[in-house]
C-alpha cells in the first residue's frame, strides 16, 4: 500500500515487527531487525510532524536547525555548524545561501580568529524563530501527548547516551 506524504514523496506501508515481545520470542527479523532503519524510521516520522509546524514560514527542518544552532549569538564555522545541523557540507552551504538571501543568517569574522569565516543568526532570524516557537511547542505537546513525557525523556537520555557511546 502506499501513500503520499506531505512533502510529495511516496511512502510505502511495510509490516513491522516489534523488537518487544513475549519473553523467549524470536527476535525481530528483516528491516525490524535493523538499529538504523527503526531510528530512520522514528525520526522521518517526528521530522514529518515538524516540517509541518514549520511549513507557515517557509522553513525546513534542517533551516530550523540552522537557525537553532545559531542561536547561541556565538557565530559558527561551516563545519561546526554541519555538525551541529547534521548536514553534509555542500547541502549545509546552499542551505545557508538561502538562509543569507533571505536576510536571516548573515557570514562575517570569526571572533576566535578573524581569518576565518563564521555564520551568524541575524536579527530577522532571532525573530522568525520567535514566531517558529508556537508551532515547535505544540510539536512537542503532540509527540508527549501520544508518547507520553516520562517515555519520551527516557528515550531522548538513551538516544544521547547512545550518540556519545558511539563517538567515544
Amino acid at each position: 500500500m502506499t501513500a503520499a506524504g506531505s512533502t510529495g514523496e511516496s511512502r510505502v506501508a511495510l509490516p513491522v515487527q516489534r523488537p518487544e515481545g513475549p519473553v523467549g520470542a524470536a527476535a525481530p527479523s528483516g528491516l525490524a531487525s535493523s538499529l538504523a532503519y527503526l531510528l530512520s524510521r522514528a525520526e522521518r516520522a517526528v521530522n514529518r510532524e515538524l516540517s509541518a509546524a514549520l511549513t507557515a514560514e517557509e522553513v525546513s527542518v534542517e533551516q530550523w536547525r540552522i537557525l537553532q544552532a545559531l542561536a547561541d549569538g556565538r557565530g559558527h564555522s561551516m563545519g561546526g555548524l554541519a555538525e551541529a545541523a547534521l548536514m553534509p557540507h555542500p547541502t549545509l552551504t546552499k542551505a545557508v545561501d538561502r538562509l543569507v538571501e533571505r536576510a536571516l543568517v548573515y557570514r562575517g569574522h570569526d571572533p576566535v580568529d578573524r581569518r576565518k569565516v563564521a555564520v551568524f543568526l541575524a536579527d530577522r532570524g532571532r525573530d522568525l524563530l520567535g514566531r517558529l516557537q508556537e508551532g515547535i511547542d505544540e510539536h512537542r505537546r503532540a509527540v508527549l501527548a501520544v508518547y507520553g513525557a516520562e517515555r519520551t525523556a527516557r528515550l531522548m537520555r538513551e538516544l544521547d547516551d547512545l550518540v556519545r557511546a558511539l563517538n567515544a
